[in-house]
């Protein structure tokens, strides 16, 4: 035991590969459709980035086709960084309920702001039933509009799962295993309380614990890579309890490797080979 599980609560579970799922290996005459479709809604202005790497790692973990729903003026600078990402210019709902019916699981937030622009794209997403993972400023959206629903993977740190519970962030670390349950209760799904020791909570099961990671991770982007990797298990045909298990296992392992040359320095962008490494031997 050591000293982090002295206080873990009788029924928590830490995940390891032997409780996890797999996703095992693909037949040769498969394609591309086979592995689902991500759409990342995000990237204000100045904030291009978030989006792409959420996006980017969805692709790494194995989605069959993702694409980027961003401002106009971003759109032609991801795709020419990242070919492989089909990237769209949105600037209002409308353009964006088309990629919306071509997608079978979205990722918002990371980027998005708090604009009238993110609200409305906010607002076309929950008019749908679409599986979606929820990061960054969507959760701060999300906290205006108290919307419950079963179908959504929330991704909060401490600071946002605050915000979601109308209380300090003081008070989430004080009792983060109560906080994780108390917002699953309150707005439905599947809940991921990120931070050195991410918990992940999904009905009325013992809350999963991840033992992973390190201090090198508390860097930019790096949530904005996990909201991909549980996206592209979404899509991968995982349940949404089980792509947040797994998803923040893969992240905290990928991270883990990725801080072997050192973790001052980590960036996000340096899990990536790590992650497509690891899901090619699960």
């Amino acid at each position: 035991m050591t000293l982090s599980e002295e206080f873990y609560p009788a029924d928590a579970v830490t995940l390891h590969p032997s409780n996890l799922p797999k996703l095992g290996a693909r037949p040769r005459n498969t394609h591309k459709g086979d592995y689902g479709r991500v759409l990342a809604i995000g990237g204000d202005h100045g904030m291009p980035g978030a989006v792409r790497l959420a996006a980017e790692a969805a692709a790494r973990v194995g989605a069959g086709l993702v694409s980027i729903a961003t401002r106009s003026a971003h759109a032609a600078h991801i795709s020419a960084q990242r070919p492989e990402l089909l990237c769209y210019g949105v600037e209002h709902a409308n353009e964006l309920r088309p990629l919306l019916s071509a997608a079978s699981v979205v990722v918002i937030g990371p980027g998005l702001g708090q604009s009238p622009w993110a609200r409305q794209l906010f607002s076309a997403v929950l008019e749908t039933d679409l599986p979606c993972v929820v990061d960054a400023d969507a959760l701060n959206l999300l906290a205006a509009e108290s919307v419950v629903r079963d179908a959504w993977v929330l991704t909060p740190h401490p600071g946002e799962a605050a915000r979601l519970l109308a209380c300090t962030g003081a008070e989430i670390q004080a009792d983060r295993f109560n906080a994780v349950r108390e917002v699953r209760r309150r707005y439905g799904g599947v809940v991921v309380l990120k931070g050195a020791g991410t918990l992940v909570a999904a009905g009325d099961e013992p809350v999963g614990i991840c033992a992973g990671g390190n201090p090198g991770m508390a860097s930019a982007g790096m949530g904005d890579v996990l909201s991909g990797v549980i996206a592209a298990l979404i899509a991968q045909g995982l349940s949404l309890r089980d792509a947040a298990r797994l998803g923040v296992w893969l992240h905290a392992e990928a991270g883990d490797r990725a801080a072997s040359a050192g973790e001052r320095g980590l960036l996000a962008s340096d899990i990536m080979p790590h992650l497509r490494s690891l899901v090619n031997r699960l």
